[in-house]
């Protein structure tokens, strides 16, 4: 009988796969790849470059950083970049040379403890930050040379003394699941603005909640919040918009291994539920926390990774913008925390935390599959991959 993994690299080994020769050619510029990770094994930032035919990774240089940079944001640009400094409260800011080596630029408060999520608005001038130990989300503003100055903003997610913690285990996990971290308290995972720039959307996982702040890009300021609650327990931890619908809002819930999608209503700043399916076979049983979330450039897939179950869920977006399972993908390792698609949608990389190393799969330009590479790079604890 096939083991686990066996089963999931039978998958998809039915689908139709672009080789890297037919749809790679001679003379296809290297990538630059920044890795962030976890202290004491990741000791800063690793740079890599990748192979755009092979999917290899070669390392290139680390720029130190103790303070555990486990999220990372390019601006809009590829001119800088900016790290949560989760062990640290703190934000850095590091300008590109043109061979995409680092410069240390500056650091500031990332508004409280534990930041492990930010974003840019998308005028580039604003950096939203989420700390989950402190559940809150602050509004820094970027200096002209892209330095983040003090928060504009700190605001607590529990913004009301109604908001309470959610259950300790979800109403929509697996059966015989223990994923029931995170309920202790309010906890703020993830800050970013809608493609609009109109809207900034918080994830807090302990109140099991989606707040919408509406935004004024001329002050820095928030108000106007409006919380919509995901199923109960359930961990609300990423999302990401529709590429081409962006009014559609798909969210991974850590607890219950879950997939909500909604709207996003902009005349009265509020979500609208419209789903929620499990990011899991039907069959599982037991414990496994989501984690990362991605959607494909060409609005035709989402992916999302299972930490225990060690998989890619692989999600095809109908007409609708409804998500449907079509299957999972081992990830090469263990416990993924995050992955990232490069521009063209082709590469994706898995940051395999436990396994001390980032996998490379290819995605099929015909039908979103994913092929594993044959390619890792080496970095302790990773945490954060993005494309420069």
């Amino acid at each position: 009988m096939p083991n686990r993994r066996d089963t999931l690299l039978l998958t998809l080994a039915a689908l139709p796969i672009m080789s890297a020769a037919s749809t790679s050619a001679a003379g296809h510029q290297a990538l630059t790849v920044y890795i962030g990770g976890y202290a004491p094994k990741s000791r800063g930032i690793h740079r890599f470059r990748l192979d755009p035919v092979s999917g290899a990774l070669t390392p290139q240089d680390l720029t130190s950083n103790e303070l555990s940079p486990s999220w990372l944001a390019l601006d809009t640009g590829r001119r800088l970049l900016y790290s949560a400094n989760e062990s640290g409260a703190s934000v850095g800011a590091y300008a590109l040379a043109a061979d995409g080596a680092l410069r240390p630029l500056a650091s500031a408060e990332s508004g409280g403890a534990g930041p492990v999520h930010l974003s840019l608005h998308p005028a580039g001038r604003h950096l939203f930050v989420a700390n989950y130990g402190g559940a809150t989300v602050a509004v820094l503003p970027l200096l002209d040379d892209g330095r983040p100055g003090a928060a504009l903003e700190v605001r607590p997610t529990a913004f009301a003394p109604a908001l309470r913690p959610g259950p300790q285990r979800a109403a929509r996990a697996p059966e015989g699941s223990f994923a029931i971290s995170g309920h202790d308290a309010a906890h703020a995972h993830m800050a970013a603005s809608d493609p609009s720039g109109r809207f900034v959307i918080v994830c807090d996982l302990g109140l099991d909640l989606l707040i919408v702040w509406r935004f004024d890009a001329a002050t820095g300021r928030l108000s106007a919040p409006q919380a919509t609650p995901v199923s109960p327990g359930a961990g609300p931890r990423h999302f990401v918009f529709h590429p081409q619908r962006p009014e559609l809002v798909y969210v991974l819930n850590e607890e219950a291994s879950s997939l909500s999608w909604l709207r996003l209503d902009a005349a009265a700043g509020r979500l609208v539920p419209l789903g929620e399916i499990s990011a899991l076979p039907a069959a599982f049983k037991g414990t496994s926390f989501a984690s990362g979330l991605l959607a494909s450039p060409d609005g035709r897939q989402l992916y999302s990774l299972n930490r225990l179950h060690d998989s890619i869920a692989i999600f095809d977006l109908l007409a609708d913008g409804a998500p449907r399972l079509r299957g999972l993908e081992w990830t090469r390792g263990s416990y993924p925390r995050s992955a990232a698609l490069d521009a063209s949608g082709r590469w994706l990389l898995v940051c395999n935390q436990n396994s001390d190393h980032v996998a490379v799969f290819e995605r099929s330009s015909v039908d979103g599959g994913l092929r594993f590479a044959e390619q890792y790079g080496a970095v302790g604890s990773p945490a954060a991959v993005v494309f420069g």
